[in-house]
């Protein structure tokens, strides 16, 4: 799905990840859910590029709807995925949350569940390899993507900034739509580790100059991280 001239959406509104595409290649923001490697290999598909054309992956945090197809992108194609540090434990299988989803409804978390189970969601093969990243890092990848910390949601949750995609995408700092209930609107996101953290860490973005902030659940948001801001922590609020 193109959301603009250097910017790609696969999945959808229940688990989504991004691709940032350029002439000199393209950088793979989140990993989805395992069975989503075919939505990939079809978005490249559609817009003329070969597998080899991924020149890194970036995962936003280290939870199994995020990390996905990673590892097989990493063994069969040999590119390399990022990670923070203070996750990289957690995207190799080793720590799990433990932070509870909150209020839910039978009807939307059944439907997430069982779009999971249709798309691997429970047979994650996690990383065994990763590059770690840090806070300001600007990473040697198509977009020039730039890390920025977001701990909350788990410890080394992080957003990229992409100006050449003209957007932010913040893995679950923030949800559009709760996977729980089906609630759309900008919202804190559930299973949540530290929820003060994640709302506290969303003034690493407020300020950032992008058409779009991209979150791992949910619809696009077009408007500026600022106004998304707003959004979450008045839904906080209420």
């Amino acid at each position: 799905m193109e959301l603009g001239p250097h910017l790609r959406r696969i999945g959808n509104d229940i688990v989504a990840a991004y691709l940032i595409v350029t002439d000199d290649g393209i950088t793979v923001v989140d990993a989805g859910l395992a069975g989503q490697w075919k939505d990939l290999l079809a978005e490249l598909e559609t817009i003329g590029r070969p597998l080899s054309d991924i020149r890194g992956l970036i995962v936003t945090h280290g939870d199994s709807d995020h990390v996905g197809f990673a590892e097989r992108l990493r063994r069969e194609a040999g590119i390399p995925v990022y990670v923070h540090q203070a996750d990289a434990e957690r995207a190799r299988g080793h720590v799990k949350s433990k932070a509870g989803g909150g209020k839910m409804k039978v009807g939307a978390t059944l439907g997430f569940f069982a779009y999971a189970l249709r798309k691997g969601g429970m047979r994650t093969t996690w990383l065994t390899d990763l590059v770690e990243m840090h806070d300001g890092d600007v990473l040697d990848l198509p977009g020039a993507p730039r890390i920025i910390s977001m701990p909350g949601h788990s410890p080394g949750s992080v957003a990229v900034y992409s100006q050449v995609a003209d957007a932010v995408f913040v893995g679950d700092a923030l949800t559009t739509r709760n996977v729980l209930t089906g609630v759309g609107g900008a919202a804190p996101a559930p299973f949540t580790d530290d929820p003060a953290a994640a709302l506290e860490s969303l003034d690493h973005i407020a300020a950032l100059d992008a058409g779009w902030v991209l979150p791992g659940h949910g619809t696009p948001w077009h408007g500026s991280p600022a106004s998304a801001v707003e959004a979450v922590r008045a839904a906080a609020a209420s």
